[in-house]
């Protein structure tokens, strides 16, 4: 029996040349929008017999497989010699003026669309043409080739050839996958309470195609919830993939643990966990060239094998998997398990993959992405996340350094870097002669249109540099710096600020991303659906807005805590913990935490807003218990721990301790969510300060923005990502039925409405 397979064309082409980015050796479009507003640029240039965005298809059968494979052709041009398709590339760097330095990926495409016109025109031969276009100057150039439908027909059966194999597995396993997804049960024997209510809302908006806040409390186990259903989902043909998205390895490894305990449930799912580079490289130093790297030199040759073999014989894809298989056929780790992760039912992944304009995964074209979803856990930190990733800095040190080290080697280097530091040489003498820069610091609403001209200068010296085999590291990171800083630009708008900061002799300008939410809408465009969900997504009002949701259109779901009041004790003592106070108060803290400790048998954790108070508070705390007679052990987070410190340190939470055991960590940090201390494992959590972020130049340009928006600028700057790093700590406490503690939040401001009504209705006991 035939089956048929639906392919578009550079699905196609991507996987038969496995090039990785399409435009690879070239800057390429920042984005969508601006590949698209060049194609137009050309195309208005047709005349009214030439058509353009043309649709065209053919079915192409080989052995059991019936390949059907369509796309959109750019133009098809009536000219002199003849009809002429057309396929445009833009690019923000130089564009090929040779034929010779075409791309073979780029004429592939093109031949695919030539032969479905020939074939369906009848044609004997048909002229092919490429157009390069540099966006920023609109200068093209055209490449042009006749060929026979011969040619074209030949060409493109080879390509459908070398398909067949991953086709013919791919479908394969489709098969078997959605046979498993009919049969699979929930893989615990009932749902907690709210469980299902929050599973069937994920459901239903993959069914609508909507985006959906989900506001759960910890515990109640959202990852399975989230991920059943659109798994689920899959099995009818509502998707084809999805990603799980999280900003931590604690809750990758979460989503790990629940797809490998539906696939022992009987699921047959590839899964595809990507881990960063810098983590994954086999090297010692993370440097991607074939003369540095075996694993890099020929990857493409051994990639479509490695690919087929991993497929063939794995389902979950984890971190040592992809090694395992990267070793075993010579390929680089993280290029590996990306194009594994095209090829997966479900990725696992970091924010930045599918938000980051640096690495976002750009080869899932449009019909892709109308049949993904998106799962994004702990969605609360996207907000600080996107804005980082919407930013760039540049630093003149680094500019200094460039100049240094190519003086009378690189002398077109070192004069666009001399200029470079020139311009931060001024900038920072215009802090100093300003009196609002008391400070050193400088914000200007107005883009810095003269640094654009001295970058792209830089920029194009070092390409030069590069391309005759500099391999000075210093180039390399300065040049993609730049890069990343005009790409930035290229989305400076009314919510962006320039802004510049002395730092001893230093001097950094930053386009500062004021609100991100209209840019995480852009980069999460075109997907089915979205599931942004978390235990605090309060105030939600919050985070739609600045998730780039609609309050209007968009769901959202609120699931009430599953655990009895009687499974927590909360006290709340009013004392001030305001950084002007803490000096004053520091001893009282430490008392009640000397009595939290007396008085309670098990393991604490004590959450602090810095570790600069954290360290104060455990030296007095140290002092005062070393002459008392009681059985207590410390632990201590510190501001940089390897994995093998983090593991240790959630190690001696362990179950039966004797004594007391008490962890000192910062809230907002790595163990303060995502992490689960079930049971005895954690008994009491204290909680002191309400998390504000320290009050700094960003943080007030951020509540200024907000306060001329109309809004509550001290809110959405401080009060709201506060609440947000308390409402997590307190979290780590009940994550089960079974489990008891104590909660003690020190500080007077718990006790204002402000704060109280951020609270769970759980934590309000005392003030109400």
């Amino acid at each position: 029996m035939t089956k048929t397979v639906h392919l578009s064309v550079r699905s196609l082409v991507e996987y038969a040349y496995r090039s990785g980015d399409i435009e690879s050796g070239f800057r390429s479009a920042t984005s969508l929008q601006e590949g698209t507003r060049t194609h137009q640029q050309i195309q208005q240039q047709y005349g009214l017999q030439d058509a353009k965005e043309v649709y065209v298809s053919a079915e192409i059968t080989c052995e059991d497989l019936l390949f059907v494979i369509d796309g959109r052709c750019d133009g098809l041009l009536q000219t002199e010699d003849g009809l002429t398709i057309d396929e445009i590339k833009s690019f923000s760097g130089r564009v090929p003026v040779l034929m010779e330095e075409t791309y073979p990926v780029h004429w592939a495409q093109a031949q695919c669309y030539a032969y479905m016109v020939a074939k369906d025109r009848g044609l004997e031969s048909l002229r092919v043409q490429l157009t390069y276009v540099q966006i920023d100057s609109g200068e093209s150039h055209h490449f042009v080739r006749t060929m026979t439908f011969m040619e074209l027909e030949e060409f493109l059966h080879d390509m459908v050839n070398r398909y067949y194999p991953y086709a013919s597995l791919k479908s394969q396993h489709a098969e078997k996958r959605n046979a498993s997804i009919k049969e699979l049960g929930f893989p615990f024997p009932s749902y907690r309470e709210g469980q299902r209510k929050l599973a069937a809302s994920v459901y239903q908006t993959v069914s609508d195609g909507r985006k959906l806040f989900a506001k759960a409390p910890t515990g109640i186990g959202k990852t399975m919830s989230t991920l059943y259903p659109a798994v689920k989902a899959i099995g009818e043909g509502l998707l084809q993939r999805l990603f799980y998205l999280t900003a931590r390895t604690t809750t990758r490894a979460a989503a790990e643990e629940a797809l490998e305990m539906l696939c022992e449930g009987g699921l047959h799912l590839h899964t595809v966990t990507l881990t960063a580079k810098d983590k994954v490289c086999f090297k010692d130093e993370v440097r991607c060239s074939a003369e540095y790297c075996e694993y890099s030199k020929g990857y493409y040759d051994r990639v479509g094998p490695a690919i087929l073999d991993m497929l063939g014989n794995e389902t979950g894809m984890t971190r040592d998997v992809i090694e395992r298989y990267a070793r075993k056929h010579q390929v680089c780790p993280f290029e590996f398990s990306l194009d594994a992760a095209y090829a997966a039912d479900a990725v696992v992944c970091d924010y930045n993959y599918i938000f980051d304009p640096r690495v976002n995964l750009k080869r899932l074209f449009e019909e892709q992405k109308r049949q993904t979803a998106l799962l994004v856990d702990e969605a609360h930190n996207l907000v600080d996340r996107a804005r980082e990733m919407y930013s760039a800095e540049l630093k003149k040190a680094d500019f200094l350094e460039l100049q240094r080290a190519s003086k009378n080697i690189r002398p077109l280097v070192y004069q666009s870097a001399k200029a470079m530091n020139k311009y931060f040489i001024a900038l920072r003498k215009s802090i100093e002669e300003n009196d609002d820069g008391a400070e050193g610091v400088a914000a200007e609403r107005e883009f810095p249109e003269e640094l654009l001209d001295l970058l792209d200068a830089l920029v194009g010296a070092l390409e030069q540099q590069l391309a005759v085999g500099d391999t000075d590291p210093l180039l390399s990171d300065v040049y993609f710096g730049c890069q990343h800083f005009l790409r930035i630009a290229k989305l400076y708008d009314e919510r962006y600020i320039t802004y510049a900061e002395k730092e001893r002799s230093d001097i950094r300008m930053k386009l500062f991303c004021l609100d991100p939410s209209h840019l995480l809408r852009q980069y999460a465009k075109g997907y089915r659906a979205q599931i942004l969900f978390s235990a605090t997504l309060s105030p939600l009002h919050y985070f739609i807005d600045m998730l780039g949701g609609d309050a209007d259109t968009d769901y959202s779901v609120v699931i009430p805590s599953p655990f009895s009041p009687e499974q927590l004790d909360v006290r709340i003592e009013r004392l001030s913990t305001r950084y002007q106070d803490r000096e004053r108060t520091m001893d009282q803290v430490v008392r009640l935490l000397h009595e939290m400790a007396s008085h309670h048998l098990g393991n604490i954790l004590v959450f602090f807003p810095s570790y600069a108070y954290l360290n104060a508070v455990y030296e007095r705390f140290m002092d005062l218990w070393k002459n008392e007679d009681i059985d207590i052990r410390t632990i201590v987070q510190r501001s940089s721990m390897s994995e093998d410190e983090r593991v240790t340190f959630l190690a001696s939470f362990a179950t039966g301790n004797k004594g007391t055991l008490i962890g000192f960590a910062v809230m907002g940090g790595i163990f303060s969510e995502g992490i689960d201390l079930v049971g005895d494992r954690l008994t009491g959590v204290a909680i002191v300060g309400v998390g504000l972020p320290q009050v700094g130049p960003e943080r007030n340009i951020i509540k200024n923005y907000f306060d001329q928006q109309g809004k509550n600028g001290f809110e959405y700057a401080y009060v709201f990502p506060g609440m947000n790093k308390v409402l997590q700590a307190g979290g780590r406490l009940i994550r089960s039925e079974q489990d008891y503690g104590t909660l003690l939040l020190i500080d007077d401001r718990y006790m204002q409405p402000q704060y109280a009504r951020l609270l769970p209705p759980e934590w309000r006991k005392e003030i109400l």
